[in-house]
């Protein structure tokens, strides 16, 4: 059965951990371990192996205590492939307006890829339920600050050069939410199924957001 996205659960740790292409007999100890660590949304890309099985049985066991969303939807077809897997939502690299406005009339939370200042507010109008600022790694955090001057009704997710280090930057200058990949994924010690050390990153991560929630 389909398990809806909680708001609640995205706005207690709003960081997406984006999985592309991580092997499948890792990506339930993934799980596990990213919900014991305090973190809430992961995403698959659909352009991973397997991408819409292991949706499927992530958002079968983890529904409740994870968002679980589809990444890299381009296409009508990505995304009829996403929600037959139990996508919770759904993001995307770019604008494809009709992509959104099925996930608009369908209720299903919409992140779609913008860059330009008139990018995210065409796709804030189409009905975004939040912006994934993409690519960001080559942007300073101070450019959240710049668009939401004008565009301050808009909610932004920079995706892409984020990571430990600076991530707290972009929420200080106005973000939602941040989307981040290899940075929570890191292939050595997932390939060595070191899973305290990956625990031990992921509650660094969460920490470090919640003194910064703390600190305001």
């Amino acid at each position: 059965m389909s398990k809806s996205f909680s708001v609640d659960l995205f706005n207690k740790m709003p960081l997406v951990g984006i999985m592309r292409n991580i092997p499948d007999e890792h990506i339930e100890n993934i799980a596990s371990v990213y919900v014991e660590s305090g973190l809430t949304c992961l995403e698959i890309t659909m352009n991973s192996a397997n991408a819409e099985k292991n949706i499927a049985l992530l958002a079968d066991q983890y529904g409740d205590v994870l968002n679980i969303g589809a990444g890299t939807v381009c296409s009508m077809g990505d995304l009829e492939k996403a929600l037959k897997a139990n996508a919770q939502f759904i993001v995307t690299p770019v604008i494809n307006e009709e992509v959104i406005k099925s996930c608009v009339s369908q209720n299903v939370p919409i992140f779609p890829g913008a860059f330009t200042p008139s990018e995210i507010y065409k796709a804030w109008s189409l009905g975004a339920t939040m912006v994934k600022l993409f690519p960001a790694s080559d942007l300073k955090p101070n450019y959240i600050k710049e668009i939401l001057a004008p565009l301050n009704f808009v909610s932004l997710l920079p995706t892409g050069g984020i990571n430990f280090e600076n991530f707290t930057d972009y929420f200080a200058n106005g973000a939602k939410g941040v989307g981040l990949g290899s940075h929570l994924f890191p292939k050595d010690i997932i390939n060595n199924q070191d899973w305290t050390a990956l625990g031990a990153i992921y509650s660094k991560f969460a920490k470090k957001y919640n003194d910064f929630i703390a600190a305001r």
